[in-house]
């Protein structure tokens, strides 16, 4: 997406001034038992969405679920491990038998391995199936139930700027990437094939991947590209795909350590994923802390 990203002004509007949404927009966010996605989670129950919270975890989601209840939420749960097929599988027949349609996902999902100054890739292939395949093979699944209206329905991945182009020194790589016109999901996973076989070998520190957490990197490097073939393919037919990096936040995945807070990086994520229907871009790849202007910025 790097033709397509828009900075995040600190001089901006919250969230839209006409609320479009009702109790009837139905909301699903991964990896939500914790941090951002819990985050998020809270914040369009409060808003009056139908959010599913979903977890791995069936111990920690229900926990989690239990702390939103005594704050006078009422949010849906369902397990879900997105690094598992037969999981999504049993996830979205369970959706499609309590739910009419769904409005919007957001793929927050994500692990890695790292601490803040490692970068091992000891668990590449893992990594590459969890944030990658994870939300691609969901979305896959869900899409007989998205509702598909152009005014409401949209997908947000929860990405990072260590996936962006620059980060990427193979020219070759980059270049094809840079097509996006072009460029094809088939293209994607052979990228991602042929980092896990430069990984096995042992010759990925010398083929140009990304030099910061790199599996890590690679695997929001395709999300981000799978996003804009998404994005491009689907433009006009009813449905918004588009990329959020919240920044250096504090997570367990940081080890606590951030710039940000998770229910400040979950604010804007929820303000991204609420835009106003005649604002509502596709293809985007939002980098920041600060709120968009949804008026003016996109």
């Amino acid at each position: 997406m790097a033709s397509r990203q828009s900075e995040l002004s600190s001089s901006s509007s919250s969230l839209p001034k006409t609320r479009w949404w009702s109790k009837e927009t139905v909301a699903i966010v991964t990896g939500a038992n914790k941090g951002i996605g819990f985050a998020l989670v809270k914040r369009m129950a409060e808003l009056g969405l139908t959010v599913i919270l979903t977890a791995r975890d069936n111990t920690r989601g229900m926990k989690a679920i239990d702390s939103l209840n005594k704050l006078g939420l009422h949010v849906y749960y369902h397990q879900l491990d997105v690094s598992d097929t037969f999981s999504i599988q049993a996830f979205t027949s369970w959706f499609a038998n309590n739910f009419t349609a769904l409005d919007i996902l957001v793929n927050n999902a994500a692990i890695s391995f790292n601490d803040i100054h490692e970068n091992s890739v000891e668990h590449a292939e893992t990594v590459i199936c969890t944030n990658f395949y994870g939300p691609k093979r969901l979305i896959e699944e869900l899409w007989p139930v998205f509702r598909c209206s152009s005014t409401v329905t949209r997908i947000l991945n929860i990405s990072s700027r260590l996936g962006l182009l620059s980060k990427l020194r193979n020219e070759e790589l980059r270049n094809m990437l840079l097509d996006e016109e072009n460029i094809s999901e088939k293209q994607i996973e052979g990228l991602v094939n042929l980092f896990v076989e430069n990984v096995k070998d042992g010759t990925w520190k010398s083929k140009g991947w990304p030099e910061l957490w790199t599996d890590y990197a690679v695997s929001k490097l395709a999300l981000n590209a799978y996003s804009i073939v998404l994005a491009r393919d689907y433009k006009g037919k009813g449905i918004s795909v588009n990329c959020y990096c919240p920044g250096f936040t504090q997570t367990s995945m940081t080890g606590g350590k951030g710039k940000y807070t998770a229910q400040g990086a979950a604010e804007i994520g929820v303000i991204l994923a609420l835009l106003p229907p005649l604002h509502l871009p596709t293809g985007k790849f939002y980098l920041g802390s600060n709120p968009p202007n949804i008026y003016s910025k996109i």
